[in-house]
């Protein structure tokens, strides 16, 4: 990559940025650079993450996107994608989230992890993944673009920090020995009504899957998952749209609920 694409790079993650910030959409970069490749994407997503650390905020976790059928015909994608967790970006169970500071959001339902140690490494099995997660939950991450519409590459996607907005996490708890989180049924209902279900299997067969996919990627950039950081695996279903006044809520069988409002 030569330095015309360097400077594509910092613009391409202002961009975004101000598009977040003013919630005026831009064009998808793939319609700028046709070709974009993932690992370029990536770059856009850590220089506009790398401004907002700048700024203030703090890496809390990661988050795997695009894990299940449903999300990726949803989005027209073929394979997962990853995005970084901020301080500023994650809400206790209950919260409110801001309607008028989104553009277009849409709600999913997610199985969550607290790891107790790190994860690192280019062959992550799913045995060594478990034994790192030290609690479990339900999330519910509000997911939002910053372009024009949901119909996007992968690239895209990636370049938007894989469309994260807000993560709303549930009381965790310890990952139990007998606990099949394959097996796990996600129920999620908007304003008391169940409007969608999806089992853990959903994401990548099982969604400790998603935590070695995503700690094998981050072994590519020279990094890994850490202790103490939360990893969202995916949706169990396709999203959601999520409107002013919804009350949102999910709850599994072993798994405490999770609720947001939005305002």
């Amino acid at each position: 990559m030569d330095e015309r694409d360097d400077r594509w790079i910092a613009g391409s993650a202002s961009a975004l940025l101000a598009a977040e910030h003013e919630r005026v959409p831009i064009d998808t970069l793939s319609t700028r650079w046709p070709g974009l490749s993932l690992e370029s994407a990536y770059r856009v997503q850590a220089a506009a993450v790398g401004r907002r650390i700048a700024a203030g905020a703090r890496v809390v976790g990661h988050k795997a996107g695009v894990t299940s059928k449903a999300m990726q015909q949803q989005m027209g994608v073929d394979e997962p994608d990853s995005g970084v967790l901020l301080d500023d970006m994650v809400l206790p169970t209950g919260s409110a989230v801001a309607r008028s500071a989104l553009m277009r959001p849409r709600v999913e339902a997610e199985i969550a992890f607290r790891l107790g140690c790190d994860l690192t490494g280019p062959s992550v099995g799913v045995e060594e993944a478990r034994a790192a997660v030290q609690e479990v939950f339900l999330a519910l991450e509000v997911i939002d673009t910053r372009f024009t519409s949901w119909r996007m590459t992968v690239a895209d996607s990636i370049a938007d920090n894989a469309s994260c907005a807000r993560v709303v996490t549930g009381p965790m708890v310890p990952l139990a020995a007998d606990m099949d989180l394959a097996a796990e049924t996600l129920v999620v209902s908007v304003d008391g009504t169940a409007v969608a279900t999806g089992e853990g299997r959903a994401v990548l067969g099982d969604p400790l899957r998603a935590l070695v996919w995503l700690a094998g990627r981050l072994h590519r950039f020279g990094g890994g998952l850490r202790a103490g950081q939360l990893v969202l695996a995916g949706a169990v279903h396709a999203s959601l749209p999520l409107e002013a006044r919804n009350t949102v809520r999910a709850h599994s069988p072993q798994l405490p609920p999770v609720e947001l409002r939005v305002v």
